[in-house]
This record gives C-alpha cells, structure tokens and sequence, in this order.
C-alpha cells in the first residue's frame, strides 16, 4: 500500500461508535481497513491520539469561481473539506451564452469577484466540469442553477414564463442533469429565480427527478413567511416526485426567534409522509450575501442598468426605502431592515474601503446622513458589486436545526471581500470544537456523519461519505482535543487548528499541517446521466 495510516480511532461515517484500525491507500483508494497495528505500507503515518474521517462533504458553498482562480484552494483544504457542491441559489456560470455570462459576472461580483484576466472558456454545465477536471483541490458537485437557465429562456422580466419558454428551461436542465449536474438549485429571494411561481417549479422539478437529481432551494423567505416558504418547497417536491434538500435550512430574524421547533415539525411530518427531504446548515448566526439582494424584486427587473437608473431615481429611491425600512421586501425576506445589523465586508473599489467592517447605520452616522442614503450611494457607486453580513440569527435555532435526523454540513461561504464570513474558513473544524467538544450538541461520530455519510447519501455518491475498503480515499485526520475554527469576522482568513492531514483521492492535500498544493479533485457527475 501507498500510504497506511496506523493506530486511528476511525469515525468511519455512519454515526456508528468509534473503533481503532489501521487504514491503507492504494492509488485513490482505501486498500484496506485493518486491525490496529496489522498494516504496514510505504509511507506510515502514527495516528495515535488521532481520529480519522471521511473528508467532510460541503453540502453548500460559493466556490464556483475561486476554485478555479486559486484551485490550490487553501479555505477549504485546511478544514477537511474534500468535496463541495457549486452551483447553489440559482445563480452560477453555467449554462451561459455571451450576455448571460456578463450579467451574471455583474450580478456575482460580490459573492465571486470578478478577476482580470480570468478565461471564460466554457458555456455548458458540462464544460464547466470539465474545466475543473484540469486541476482542482477537492472534488466538486454541480447543481443547475434555475435562476441562470431563467435567465437564458425568460430574461429578467417579472412575469410567468410562456410555454415555449418554459419548454426551453426544461430543455437546458435535462441537459444539465445529462452532462453532470446533480439537480437543480433555486434562490428564490434573488433576480430573476424569484420571479418563477410555484407551477413553474414543479415542472422543472419533474425533470430534475427525472434525470435521478435532487432539488435545493434557497427558498422565498427565512423571515416574516420563512415556515410558509419551507412548506412551499415541500409542496413542490411532493407534486414532482422530485427529492428536496433544503439550503442552509435557517430560522433568521427577529420573528423567528425560538420557532425551530415549527420548522422540525413541518419537515418531520412530511419524512413521515414518505417525501425524500433533509437539509444543510452553518453553525453560526449571522449570513451574508451581496448587499444589493435586500431590494425589493421590482427594482431589480431588468438586469444592473435599469437597477441603477431606478437607484438614480429619487421617486424609485423613495419607493424602495420604504419597502426596506418600513413594510419589509421581498429581498429583504419580509421584514423591515435594521440598518445596525447590517454589515458591509466587501467592496470593489479602494475609495469605499472605510466602509468594511462597520453597519450600515454606523457609517450613515459618521458621514452625517440617513442609512438608505449611504446604501444607495454605494450600490451605484460599486455598480452593486458590494456583499454584507446579516446579523439575524437565534443560537436556540441553530442548535436545534442541527440536531435534525436528516441534517447536514454547509459553509454557505463566500471567499471574496475585505472582510469575508468566517464561515468559509471554519464552518467545519466549528461543528467539531464548538457544537461536539464544548456544548455537547452532538457526539463526534454523529457529527462526522452528518458532515460525510448523510451528505454523500443524498448526492448519490457510491463509493464517497465512508471509510470502508474500496471507497474513494477522501480522508481527514484530527486531534479531537485541538481542532478548532480559528477564523473570525474581524480576522477571517485562518485555517483550522489540529487538522493533521487530508487526503483527496489517495492524494495528500494536506501533510503534517502544511497544504502540498496538490490538485487531485475532480468534478464529480451525476449517476444517472446520459453516456
């Protein structure tokens, strides 16, 4: 064998208890699960002390363009991720044509960046695969983002598709799903995903299911109408046969203060029912997106120049004020905005870098005018390329989401800005320090399944999620009395603590603490997608 590790207490990923083996690489496989102390191989890593995991599987993540500009991807790497599903809240690169692709590298700016140089040589979900088949750190999973297809077959009109458009959409997410894609994402607080109605979606979720996918909504709302918009994704999935995971499944707002338990009962009945549902969540209160998803959708219409020319508009401006701060819109999830909990940590442009790291109100206060002021000004200013944090979430929530029997791990983390969520860098290691070692939420081996088995299971990744003879040899060893996310919102670009090695495909990754740079991932396809 290539590489034995010796002496591990081997979380082998189904939650079951924790037992010590020894476990050898062969190529980009487990060779063997053996005895402690029964294998020896060319190289032997002493694992003593050690506990040796499936590589933790990012049931969510923004990584769709810097993987690729920095595939060496480091923010990952050292937390024990070893595959990632792209593609998420109806908004990614693929299926694109020309305009496409540059509306949505301005609408994307403040989730991806938009690097100079950067060579745009695909248009089709499969080429995208294919382009990270050239070299990546991890393995990635696509999901076809139904915001984008909107895009190619409606434009951004709010209105109800026409046959022959929603006969196009269907097309293009067959499509998807035969190149590759694992199903079909939404996000349906954005422009223009948002504008589909529910009639809409089950037809695509028809042929999503069709093509052996799943669907993961960023449903319509996680505020004043979060249980209302959940209970419509249950729907959706029941009327299409379609398997439901739901993204970064979070009770946020004031008004969802303590309402988990509503969330875990509708979702429960459902399971009960027989609908094929579970989940991903972050272990952290605040989220984050690009700043410009609190307008209200009408103001979006269009695409970014009548977006600007509307915020250029003291009548518009007036409009869309009010639907923020007094009645709550539609991007905003329901619910009237508290400036204060607001954060810019992200711009593009030099001169608006004194406004990262503080509220909105904060820096409405130290420039002497009103909040929604400074937040106009700015989105014209930075042409809406600039992202936020959104500091609304509830602890009793999110422990409680976590603990669910079909719960999963996802970082929602975006890599760009000045100031990026921490979550990117440490959502991992956080389960494992915070929620197992500290408060006892979950014990390790569960923890380890939520993060690995459960979420290979509903990707439908055979030979993935397990530590088991014949499986791919995607694995991460740590010290389960040191690791720990040690990114911060004020310092958020840190690798974890106590992680000692990854494994991607046999490929060390991570060696003795210290990224190799190596570049063994791969796109992972779909099953069931034509040959």
């Amino acid at each position: 064998m290539d590489v034995v590790i010796k002496n591990a207490l081997v979380a082998d990923g189904t939650g079951d208890a924790m037992t010590r083996h020894d476990v050898g690489i062969t190529g980009d496989r487990v060779a063997s699960v053996g005895e402690a102390g029964s294998l020896a191989g060319r190289r032997n890593i002493d694992a003593h002390g050690l506990v040796l995991a499936p590589g933790f599987i990012d049931m969510h993540s923004h990584s769709d363009l810097q993987l690729l500009a920095n595939p060496e991807h480091a923010a990952k790497i050292t937390q024990g991720v070893t595959t990632e599903v792209l593609g998420q809240d109806g908004l990614s690169y693929a299926p694109v044509d020309d305009a496409v692709l540059e509306a949505l590298r301005q609408q994307l700016a403040g989730w991806n960046d938009d690097p100079a140089g950067f060579d745009w040589n695909w248009r089709s979900v499969g080429e995208y695969l294919d382009r990270l088949d050239q070299g990546v750190a991890v393995n990635a999973a696509y999901l076809v983002p139904q915001g984008t297809v909107r895009m190619l077959a409606v434009g951004f009109d709010d209105r109800p598709a026409t046959d022959a458009e929603l006969t196009r959409m269907k097309e293009l997410v067959s499509r998807g799903l035969a190149e590759g894609a694992m199903g079909m994402s939404s996000g349906l607080t954005y422009t223009p995903g948002m504008y589909a109605e529910t009639s809409e979606l089950v037809e695509l979720c028809e042929v999503v299911a069709e093509g052996g996918g799943f669907y993961s909504p960023h449903h319509r709302s996680y505020g004043k109408g979060a249980l209302e918009a959940f209970a419509e994704m249950i729907d959706v999935s029941r009327r299409s046969g379609c398997p439901l995971h739901l993204a970064h499944a979070t009770m946020n707002f004031s008004v969802n203060k303590g309402k988990a338990p509503d969330l875990l009962k509708l979702l429960d009945d459902a399971l009960d029912e027989g609908c094929d549902i579970s989940l991903d969540t972050y272990p952290y209160l605040p989220g984050a997106t690009y700043l410009s998803a609190l307008l209200p959708s009408w103001a979006t219409e269009g695409g970014l120049e009548p977006t600007l020319a509307r915020l250029s508009d003291s009548g518009d401006r007036e409009r869309i004020r009010a639907a923020i701060e007094e009645s709550g819109s539609d991007g905003a999830h329901g619910v009237p905005i508290d400036w204060n909990a607001i954060e810019i940590n992200g711009v593009r442009n030099d001169r608006n870098a004194h406004l990262v790291g503080h509220s909105v109100a904060a820096s409405a206060r130290t420039a002497g005018t009103e909040p929604a002021k400074l937040y106009f000004d700015t989105l014209l200013d930075e042409k809406l390329g600039t992202s936020c944090l959104m500091h609304v979430g509830h602890e009793e929530n999110v422990q409680a989401i976590m603990r669910h029997r079909t719960h999963t791990g996802g970082s929602d983390g975006l890599l760009v800005g000045a100031r990026p969520h921490p979550r990117a860098w440490g959502t991992f290691p956080r389960y494992l320090a915070r929620y197992v070692r500290e408060l006892g939420v979950l014990d390790l081996a569960e923890c380890v399944a939520h993060l690995t088995g459960r979420a290979a299971r509903r990707l439908r990744l055979t030979d993935r999620g397990l530590v088991r003879a014949g499986y791919a040899a995607d694995l991460v060893l740590f010290d389960p009395d040191a690791v720990a996310d040690t990114a911060t919102f004020d310092d958020p670009r840190q690798p974890a603590a106590g992680i000692t090695h990854v494994f991607v495909n046999g490929v060390a990754a991570l060696d003795d603490g210290s990224p190799t740079g190596a570049l063994a991932g791969r796109s992972l396809r779909n099953p069931g997608r034509a040959r």
